[in-house]
């Protein structure tokens, strides 16, 4: 929105004035901040003198109108959480020292930054990683056997389950050892909650637990912990990728949780089920990953279609 400084009221410009020197001198801001307050301020200015209100007469309706404009003209949220903070401690500050009777923006609620969309990975690349794995351990020997096959239980275990990282790296072998066909999961405040596990990560299963004798963790380490942290278990992650020719910085064992619970959705498993699976306590963070869904088919769309194509 571009300044005016110039066409408004005397009156406000010192207002204006007069905060940025408090901010400078009680708060020592420094001179970009200074800059930043003054454009956030200037362009509310505008606002107000198109509407022909004098600052001192802002009400909440016209901050509202205000963020309402920016919304229009496409203004991140985040950029419009900004302003609003400008103009609270404006009017806070006006406020203060006498020279209007409340502060507008006090009932305001800042803009809600949108979820970001959680980074996932294609099924082709899964089977890479997995590939990539299977090949380590069948080459591997002596100890760097089992530590190859531990990083390919791992690895199925996590894309058949969708566990935290935190979850998969704690599980002990009574977890995974009580029921064939599911383990049991200790999540977020202690809830504990049954994972159904597929039966290509059940037979890898079967073949890595005897190794272990008579360990209580199933990924057992010399650590503090008594068993594999999350860091070590990313590193590994992030080796195999690298070895598989995928890139390591988008690799990581979240973004195999997010792998699980898209592909699951896009193969057509209830919502609920994923819920449950993925121990999420509120089905809304679950709905994420159909934003995922829909944001891919717009992109499908948009690419192949005859008639989204621009001439």
């Amino acid at each position: 929105m571009k300044s005016s400084g110039s066409n408004r009221p005397l009156a406000d410009q010192r207002l204006m004035s007069r905060f940025l020197e408090m901010m400078a001198a009680e708060r020592g801001a420094s001179r970009n901040t200074l800059a930043a307050y003054g454009r956030d301020l200037e362009a509310y200015g505008d606002f107000l003198r198109n509407t022909g209100t004098a600052i001192k007469e802002a009400g909440p309706d016209h901050i509202r109108g205000y963020l309402a404009l920016l919304e229009t003209n496409g203004m991140a949220r985040s950029t419009s959480a900004r302003q609003l903070s400008s103009i609270r401690q404006f009017h806070l500050f006006l406020l203060g020292d006498g020279l209007s009777a409340d502060n507008p923006a006090t009932a305001i609620e800042s803009p809600r930054a949108a979820r970001p969309l959680p980074r996932t990975i294609s099924e082709a690349d899964v089977r890479l990683l997995i590939e990539k794995a299977r090949a380590r351990r069948k080459t591997a020997k002596g100890k760097a056997q089992l530590k190859a096959r531990r990083l390919e239980v791992l690895l199925e275990l996590l894309y058949a389950t969708g566990l935290r990282v935190s979850e998969l790296v704690s599980l002990t072998v009574a977890a995974v050892s009580a029921d064939p066909d599911f383990i049991q999961v200790r999540g977020k405040g202690g809830r504990e909650r049954l994972v159904p596990v597929s039966q290509a990560a059940r037979q890898l299963l079967n073949a890595y637990v005897p190794m272990l004798g008579d360990a209580k963790w199933l990924f057992p380490s010399h650590g503090a912990a008594g068993h594999l942290t999350r860091q070590h278990f990313a590193l590994d992650l992030k080796s195999l990728a690298i070895a598989a020719g995928l890139e390591r910085d988008v690799i990581s064992p979240h973004v195999l949780r997010h792998g699980f619970a898209s592909h699951l959705l896009a193969g057509g498993a209830d919502l609920r089920a994923v819920q449950q699976m993925l121990g999420h306590a509120d089905i809304s963070t679950t709905q994420i990953y159909t934003h995922v869904q829909a944001e891919r088919l717009k992109q499908v769309v948009e690419s192949h279609h005859p008639l989204a194509k621009k001439s």
